[in-house]
């Protein structure tokens, strides 16, 4: 029994990776087609999507950086939309509730990395936009259980970034063990780098950042920054943390170079280029850790949301007509961005 608020068409417009290629190609590897409208199965509800966050997880995705999961896959993941219709066992929800839907899709419940509070690592895990259609389309499913509430405080277009890039960057930094005042340094600065700096400085951490582009080391000083260098550059200081969000390997020991002894180095991508030969005494000496990030918690995700709402944390954004989803992944592709690009669906 499917429970629904208004008429719902049966085919809608979605991009579909039809063959993971670089999105640079000719043609390109992300295309604009029509797919059925899903219904929502028991413990679901039916979404019509009004923003999707443009996320680099989406290229990784798009380029066969990931492995290919589901033929043809509609990716997205940082879904805000309103929920048009419900299945069986639904009762979080209600018809016409703005709800997010993040990464983190589905996990068992049951085995011992659930049981024991890091769901996140369980091996029977599925990820929107990549396991299952995303949110470049104009509707899309989720398991009520998986979805955000999203504070009044955010526009549409505001929130979407945060229900991945923001949720990621927290469970960063958690990771990244930065002491209270402490010296952290960010490494690579697109959706979530600039809301790890935004929260990093609202809790009184000293952030210093590293990436390529011009702009955006401008960008990172306007927020608050202490301060912005090339990718490989020496730090001003030494650093008690790190993250690193760029996906290029190669950043890797400079950034380990620039760790204070006891420092942490947290890996926050899914996917990271091979990491070039380390020097023990250069790199790792010193009672260094390094660590990585998968994915995030639920609890991870109820967390940041209430520290955003709570702590004014806002997300920069440049809102992309929906049918440019392929431009706006081609601009993730090439770097030096501010902010993040959100898909924006007509009204």
């Amino acid at each position: 029994m499917v429970t629904v608020s208004e008429q719902i068409p049966e085919q809608m417009r979605a991009w579909a990776v039809k063959i993971p290629a670089p999105i640079e190609s000719d043609p390109c590897p992300l295309q604009l087609v029509k797919k059925t409208v899903p219904t929502p199965t028991s413990g679901e509800v039916l979404v019509k999507v009004l923003a999707c966050g443009v996320c680099h997880t989406d290229l990784h995705v798009t380029e066969g950086d990931l492995p290919v999961h589901q033929p043809e896959v509609t990716p997205g993941h940082e879904i805000v939309g309103r929920v048009v219709a419900s299945g069986a066992s639904t009762q979080r929800f209600a018809i016409g509730d703005r709800i997010g839907i993040p990464w983190f899709r589905h996990a068992c419940g049951v085995c011992r990395y659930c049981r024991s509070g890091h769901e996140n690592l369980c091996s029977h895990s599925l990820y929107t936009g990549w396991d299952h259609n995303g949110g470049y389309a104009e509707y899309v499913t989720v398991p009520e259980g998986f979805a955000y509430r999203i504070p009044a405080r955010f526009k549409d277009v505001e929130a979407a970034p945060l229900l991945c890039a923001g949720i990621i960057g927290y469970r960063a930094l958690l990771r990244a063990n930065v002491p209270a005042g402490g010296r952290l340094g960010l490494y690579g600065f697109g959706g979530s780098a600039h809301l790890a700096a935004q929260l990093a400085i609202k809790q009184g951490i000293e952030v210093h950042v590293f990436t390529r582009g011009k702009d955006a080391q401008k960008f990172a000083l306007e927020l608050g920054c202490a301060s912005a260098q090339g990718a490989y550059d020496r730090a001003p200081v030494p650093l008690d943390s790190a993250i690193m969000f760029s996906p290029a390997g190669a950043m890797v020991p400079n950034a380990l170079a620039n760790l204070a002894p006891n420092g942490t180095l947290a890996l926050a991508g899914i996917h990271l280029s091979d990491v070039p030969s380390l020097n023990y005494q250069d790199h790792l000496f010193h009672e260094k850790t390094v660590t990585s990030v998968e994915s995030n918690t639920r609890r991870d995700g109820e967390e940041f949301l209430t520290l955003a709402d709570r702590l004014g944390i806002t997300p920069t954004v440049t809102a992309v007509p929906f049918d440019q989803a392929d431009q706006a992944l081609k601009r993730v592709s090439r770097g030096n961005i501010d902010g993040a690009y959100v898909l924006e669906m007509p009204s």
